[in-house]
C-alpha cells in the first residue's frame, strides 16, 4: 500500500493511488495530468521516505476532473453592538479536482 503526503496551495494531503482530492486552483484544463513535485513523505508499503523538507526526486501524478469548482460559500459577520454597524461578506474558494494517478519516490 503506497501513499505519499502532499503539499499543494498551502494544504497537505494524505494521497493513494486512485484518491480523489480537492486543491485549490491550479489552472489546468480538465482532462489534463497535474504533477505534484512537493511530496513530504513517501512509502512504499516497506520503506518510508522522509523529506528534509522534500523528498528528492518523488513526485506524484494526477488526472484533473474538474478544473475549476467551488467551494462552499463561507460568510464572515461583522458587528458592533449600540453602532448600528453590521457587515456581512460572502466568499466562495475555486477549486481543481484531482485523480491521483501515480506516485513514484
Amino acid at each position: 500500500m503506497s501513499y505519499a503526503i502532499i503539499q499543494s496551495g498551502g494544504r497537505q494531503f494524505r494521497v493513494q493511488t486512485g484518491d480523489v482530492i480537492d486543491v485549490e486552483l491550479l489552472g489546468v484544463e480538465a482532462g489534463k495530468k497535474a504533477v505534484f513535485e512537493e511530496v513530504l513523505l513517501a512509502s512504499d508499503g516497506k520503506d518510508v521516505k522522509i523529506g528534509d523538507p522534500l523528498v528528492k526526486g518523488a513526485k506524484v501524478t494526477g488526472e484533473v476532473l474538474e478544473s475549476e469548482r467551488k467551494a462552499p460559500k463561507v460568510v464572515s459577520y461583522k458587528f458592533k453592538r449600540r453602532k448600528g454597524y453590521h457587515r456581512t461578506v460572502g466568499h466562495r474558494q475555486k477549486h481543481t479536482r484531482v485523480k491521483i494517478g501515480e506516485i513514484k519516490a
